[in-house]
C-alpha cells in the first residue's frame, strides 16, 4: 500500500463531563489572557466535540475539569455550523423579559428542573482571538448564554431552585454516589 506524505491531523480529543460534587465546578474559573494560540484552538475544538458527543448545546470549561473561562455554544447541537458560539471571559451585560422552562445539565445527569431565565439577553465576550464582540439570544440561546456564564462563576442551574428543591437533588446525588452510580 502506498504511504501519502501528508499527516492525518489526529481527532480533537473528547473530554469526560465532571459531575456535581466536583469542586472545579463551583468556583469562579480563571480569568483567559491568552488568545489566537494553537493551544486555543485546539482547545475550542475539542470542547464542541465533548459537548456533541455529551449532545448538549452548551459546555463550559469548568464541566471538563479546566477551570478557564470559556464556554461553547451550539443550539443546533452540530447541525449547523454557523451556530457555534464562542465565549470567552463572558459577562452578561443586559437582561429582558422573564422564560421558564424545563433545564439540565451536562453535569448533573438524570435531573431537569423548571428555571425562570431571562428571555432576551445580550453577552459581551472574547472570541478565539481575542476580539470583544456583544451577542443577543432569546429564548433556547438566551438560557444557554445564562446557563454557561453561571457556570464560569461557579454557579449550577440548581441555585435558581428552591432550597427544597436543591437539598432534594443533593440527597439523590449523594445516594446515587454512595452506590457508586455517580461521578
Amino acid at each position: 500500500m502506498a504511504s501519502s506524505s501528508r499527516c492525518k491531523i489526529s481527532d480533537p480529543k473528547i473530554y469526560p463531563i465532571v459531575k456535581y460534587g466536583d469542586p472545579v465546578l463551583e468556583r469562579p474559573a480563571a480569568l483567559e489572557t491568552d488568545f489566537d494560540t494553537p493551544e486555543l484552538h485546539s482547545f475550542l475544538a475539542e470542547m464542541f466535540q465533548s459537548m456533541y458527543a455529551a449532545k448538549g448545546v452548551g459546555l463550559a470549561a469548568p464541566q471538563i475539569g479546566f477551570s478557564r473561562r470559556i464556554a461553547v455554544i451550539d443550539c443546533s447541537v452540530g447541525e449547523d455550523p454557523a451556530q457555534k458560539i464562542v465565549l470567552i471571559n463572558p459577562e452578561i451585560i443586559h437582561v429582558e423579559g422573564k422564560q421558564k422552562g424545563e433545564e439540565g445539565c451536562l453535569s448533573i445527569p438524570g435531573f431537569r428542573e423548571e428555571v425562570t431565565r431571562g428571555k432576551q439577553v445580550t453577552v459581551r465576550a472574547r472570541n478565539a482571538k481575542g476580539e470583544t464582540f456583544e451577542q443577543t439570544g432569546e429564548d433556547l440561546l438566551a438560557r444557554a448564554f445564562q446557563h454557561e456564564t453561571d457556570h464560569l462563576f461557579g454557579r449550577l442551574y440548581i441555585t435558581h431552585i428552591s432550597a427544597l428543591k436543591r437539598d432534594l437533588i443533593r440527597r439523590k446525588v449523594r445516594k446515587l454516589a454512595k452506590a457508586g452510580e455517580w461521578g
